[in-house]
């Protein structure tokens, strides 16, 4: 396991090199690469006894624009990199409260895969990718699904992302937790929620947990009661939340 994380980081590291590289170049004048090409031309001259090739001279203009970038070593970059993660795994940071329902209920794991389905900001999903889960995030909104992963891709955090309503989508993978903002199960009739729970239900881990808010509105919204029939067997409590925020809904599977 700790070789595994050593490569993955190494590879991260070599990724933010490259990004960094690539931006640089994109936003200088084609005078100024020429001129670098220039310099990596005479340092490769000086240097080389053998014949000069285009891949030799890429990679010099690359390490003659990480020196001027400044671009730091990797032991600096991963001390650096440690710091940010520990402050993205406090939930004050995505805006979420210790004692919001979401935070208390789940206990992020790097075991397991949660999905995050119509969640009405981006933190829970961002909170639970840096804690370690592997995480898929499901919204038909599309705009919702760009800023997830776009926050996601600028902390460096890995988010899966699909525009797609929770009715048409399947899980390709074994949950660990579920957890649906009130909107997930909009515009859905009875019949159709209770067969995308039952997807849900059974691609979940023993022990694992659904959390679903609610919302008393509109003609397809999910009460409690009906979500209490959906999970007969799982054990289920209720938070009511604070004032002017949803209840949550919450499902533990027990095992078999």
């Amino acid at each position: 396991m700790p070789n595994h994380l050593q490569r993955s980081l190494k590879h991260e590291y070599e990724i933010y090199v490259q990004e960094e590289i690539e931006y640089y170049k994109d936003s200088v004048p084609r005078s100024t690469l020429l001129s670098i090409g220039d310099e990596a031309v005479g340092v490769l001259a000086e240097e080389l006894q053998l014949p000069l090739t285009e891949l030799l001279l890429c990679e010099e203009v690359d390490r003659i624009i990480r020196r001027r970038l400044r671009i730091p070593a990797y032991a600096t970059w991963h001390r650096r990199r440690g710091k940010l993660v520990e402050k993205y795994r406090r939930p004050e940071h995505w805006n979420l409260s210790p004692d919001d329902a979401f935070v208390r209920v789940m206990h992020p794991t790097t075991e397991g895969h949660v999905l995050v389905a119509s969640a009405a900001r981006e933190g829970p999903a961002l909170y639970l990718a840096a804690n370690g889960c592997e995480v898929t995030a499901v919204d038909e909104q599309p705009e919702m699904v760009r800023r997830v992963l776009s926050a996601a891709g600028a902390a460096g955090l890995a988010v899966r992302g699909y525009v797609i309503n929770l009715g048409e989508w399947s899980p390709d993978v074994s949950l660990r937790a579920v957890v649906c903002g009130d909107a997930a199960f909009a515009g859905l009739a009875a019949r159709e929620r209770k067969r995308v729970i039952q997807i849900l239900q059974s691609a979940t881990l023993d022990g694992g947990v659904h959390l679903v808010e609610t919302l008393v509105a509109g003609d397809n919204a999910m009460s409690i009661d009906e979500l209490r029939s959906s999970y007969r067997g799982w054990h289920v409590s209720i938070d009511r939340g604070g004032s002017g925020s949803p209840s949550t809904f919450i499902a533990r599977k027990t095992d078999s």
